[in-house]
C-alpha cells in the first residue's frame, strides 16, 4: 500500500484496526494521530469502541482550534498538540496501553531494547515521563519535555506508552517493536539472567549487507506463482498470531535448485503482496527489489541443504525468550515437539549476518529448528506449510516450558521415550 495516497482518516482507521485486532489496547484505551502538512491533527475521538472504527468517527483539529467531524477528538489531544510543537520531525503519534509496557509503567521502569538490534534501531531513544491526570495540560507538558530530549518512545508513569515517527506507518512500527521487547524481557526474566548486546555487536548486526547483482527474470512459472502466493500468506497469517512482526524476520521458499523467494527489506511484513518478494538467483536478485538482509543466510542453507525447501527467520516472544538468555530450550516435553523439532541448537551471536555460510551448521535434517542468540529463531522445513507448522510448534513448546516453570520442575521425556518416538516415526 503506498502510504502518500492513503488519507489519514483511513491511515488512523487501519492502524487503530490493527492495534486493537492485536490486543495491544482495549475498547476504549489508546489515540492515534497524524498531522499533515497544513498543520491539522487527525486524531481518534472520544469515547468510541476501537473494533468497529470507521473512517467517519476520525476528527480533524485546525491549527486555529477549530474541530471538524461527528465526535469529540480524544481527551488525550492535549499531549498530541504538544508533542507536535516540541518536535517537528515528527508527523504521527500512536498512544496505547499494551499489556507488557503497562506493566513497565506501573513498576516505573524503561524495557531496555539492547535485546535485538531491530528492536534497538527501530524504538529510538527511550525515555519516561512522571505522571500527571489523563487528559490534563500538565501530562502534556511531562510527555513534551521527555520527547524534548530527543526521546522518540516514551513510557508514560503508571499509564502505558507514547510512541513518535515521521508517519504513522513508522509510529506503528516503534510502538510494536517496543511491546514486543517488552514481552521478551518478561518471558525472559522467569527463565534466567537477561543477555544484552554491547556496541560491537549492535554495529555488527547494522553493517551487514547484502551483494547482490540485479537481472531481470523470465516468465514466472506455476510453481514459482504458488509459492509467492502460500509466502504471502503464511506471513500474514504470522504476523496475526505474533510469530512475526511487521519490522522483524524473513521468510523464502526454494523455487529451483539455485533460486528461492524472499521477503524483501525493510517493508512491513503484514502488507506484503505477491508481487513483493524477491527473487534470488545465484549471485542474482530480481531487479527493482531489495531482498532482506537475511538472504545470504537463505542462500548458505539452500546451497548445504537440498532438503531443505522453506526457512523462515522469526521472533515468537515466548521462543525469543530463550534467545536472550543462556537456557535451553528442551522440547523433549510432549510427542509432537520432539517430533517436529528434535533437538533445538543454539547459534552464537552474529553467525547469521555473516558471508561465511557457517549458519548452515546449524540445521539439518535432524535439527530443523535453531535458536539464534538474541535473535530469535530458525526454523526450515520440506514446504512453507511444513516450516510454518514447526514455526508454531516451536512457540507453543516454548510457551509451555515457560508456564510449566511457574508450576513446579519441568520433566522431559525419558529416553526410553524418545527412542520409542524414533522407531514410530522413522526420526534419523
Amino acid at each position: 500500500m503506498n502510504r502518500q495516497l492513503t488519507h489519514p482518516r483511513d491511515e488512523i482507521m487501519q492502524t487503530m484496526d490493527r492495534i486493537y485486532r492485536y490486543r495491544m489496547t482495549t475498547t476504549s484505551g489508546g489515540n492515534l494521530s497524524i498531522r499533515d502538512e497544513d498543520g491539522n491533527i487527525w486524531i481518534s475521538p472520544a469515547r468510541i469502541d476501537k473494533g468497529s472504527l470507521t473512517r467517519r468517527d476520525i476528527v480533524c483539529v485546525r491549527p486555529d482550534g477549530s474541530v471538524e467531524g461527528a465526535h469529540p477528538p480524544s481527551s488525550e489531544f492535549p499531549f498530541h498538540r504538544a508533542i507536535y510543537e516540541a518536535r517537528s520531525d515528527i508527523r504521527a503519534i500512536v498512544h496505547a496501553h499494551p499489556v507488557a509496557l503497562v506493566a513497565f509503567s506501573i513498576c516505573r521502569q524503561m524495557p531496555n531494547t539492547r535485546l535485538f538490534h531491530q528492536a534497538h534501531s527501530v524504538c529510538g531513544k527511550v525515555g519516561f515521563a512522571p505522571y500527571a491526570c489523563p487528559g490534563s495540560e500538565q501530562l502534556g507538558r511531562n510527555i513534551a519535555a521527555t520527547f524534548s530530549e530527543g526521546c522518540d518512545s516514551v513510557i508514560l508513569e503508571n499509564h502505558g506508552v507514547v510512541v513518535g515517527g515521521d508517519s504513522l506507518a513508522h509510529a506503528f512500527e516503534r510502538f510494536e517493536a517496543f511491546e514486543f521487547a517488552g514481552k521478551t524481557l518478561i518471558k525472559g526474566q522467569r527463565l534466567g539472567d537477561i543477555r544484552y548486546l554491547d556496541d560491537a555487536q549492535l554495529k555488527e548486526a547494522s553493517d551487514r549487507s547484502v551483494d547482490f547483482t540485479s537481472f531481470v527474470p523470465g516468465v514466472a512459472s506455476a510453481k514459482e506463482c504458488e509459492l509467492r502466493r502460500q509466502l504471502c500468506d503464511f506471513i500474514r497469517r504470522g504476523c496475526r498470531q505474533r510469530l512475526l512482526i511487521s519490522t522483524e524476520g524473513s521468510f523464502s521458499a526454494r523455487v529451483s535448485g539455485d533460486s528461492f523467494l524472499v521477503t524483501p527489506t525493510q517493508r512491513d511484513r503484514e502488507q506484503l503482496q505477491v508481487e513483493d518478494f524477491v527473487l534470488v538467483q545465484g549471485e542474482n536478485r530480481e531487479a527493482g527489489k531489495l531482498a532482506s538482509r537475511a538472504a545470504c543466510a537463505h542462500r548458505a542453507i539452500y546451497e548445504r541443504h537440498p532438503h531443505v525447501q522453506a526457512i523462515v527467520f522469526a521472533h515468537p516472544v515466548n521462543a525469543t525468550a530463550f534467545s536472550v538468555t543462556d537456557v535451553n530450550l528442551d522440547v523433549r516435553t510432549i510427542p509432537e515437539s520432539y517430533v517436529f523439532l528434535r533437538d533445538v541448537k543454539r547459534v552464537p551471536y552474529g553467525i547469521q549476518y555473516r558471508d561465511d555460510h557457517n549458519i548452515a551448521d546449524f540445521v539439518s535434517v535432524n535439527n530443523p529448528a535453531a535458536i539464534l542468540q538474541n535473535d530469535g529463531v530458525l526454523v526450515t522445513g520440506s514446504t512453507v506449510l511444513d516450516t510454518f507448522d514447526r514455526l508454531e510448534v516451536l512457540e507453543s513448546t516454548a510457551e509451555a516450558v515457560i508456564n510449566a516453570i511457574s508450576i513446579g520442575e519441568v520433566t522431559a521425556m525419558p529416553d526410553r521415550v524418545i527412542e520409542e518416538l524414533r522407531s514410530a516415526f522413522g526420526l534419523g
